[in-house]
């Protein structure tokens, strides 16, 4: 019983989501609402590869509200996979906007944070800093240490650095500090370059 039960929400999530490829914006809008209640984290890839099409700003906005409205934590490690994805890059920085926005906890993955944030763009580093921020911790010392590694990457990187991005690491090198438990000689200091 409780397969077919299961079968049948697999079928009516599915048509949801045909919906929104549908053309029709009042349709759209209706499967967002009903993906909302009657989805799982199986869904985020659909969602995120509709972000990657020409939608109308109306729907784009109700997905990306959609996708910063999550509370099911079983969504945490799928949209981590979703980041971390070469083939959503284009919409990596949109992804990081809806994880902050997001009431979930996404403390474990610190230094996947501070990864994207030496490797991606200013306004990647950017959101990564305002996830990070916003993390309640507490941290692991592993990922503190981890997140570290990455920093100092950044920082013996001999490329010519911008100094807005410059700045944003060494806020995240200052919140890292506040998460370490260790002693203040193995800190990592930035300076403006």
């Amino acid at each position: 019983m409780a397969e077919a039960s299961n079968k049948q929400q697999k079928l009516k999530v599915k048509n949801l989501l045909a919906e929104l490829l549908s053309g029709n914006e009042a349709k759209a809008s209706a499967s967002i609402k009903a993906l909302q209640a009657n989805g799982d984290s199986s869904i985020l890839e659909p969602m995120a590869a509709l972000l990657m099409t020409d939608l109308s700003p109306k729907i784009r906005e109700e997905i990306v509200e959609f996708l910063c409205s999550l509370k099911d934590s079983s969504a945490v490690d799928e949209m981590m996979r979703l980041v971390n994805d070469s083939d959503y890059l284009p919409i990596r920085q949109q992804l990081l906007s809806t994880i902050w926005n997001s009431k979930l906890d996404y403390t474990y993955f610190l230094p996947e944070f501070v990864e994207i944030a030496v490797d991606g763009d200013f306004m990647e580093a950017l959101e990564c800093l305002t996830i990070i921020e916003n993390m309640a911790g507490p941290v692991e010392e592993r990922h503190v240490l981890e997140a570290k590694l990455h920093l100092r990457e950044y920082l013996e990187d001999t490329d010519p650095k911008d100094p807005q991005k410059s700045q944003i690491m060494s806020e995240i090198a200052m919140i890292i500090k506040d998460f370490d438990s260790m002693d203040e000689d193995d800190d990592i200091e930035f300076f403006n370059q």
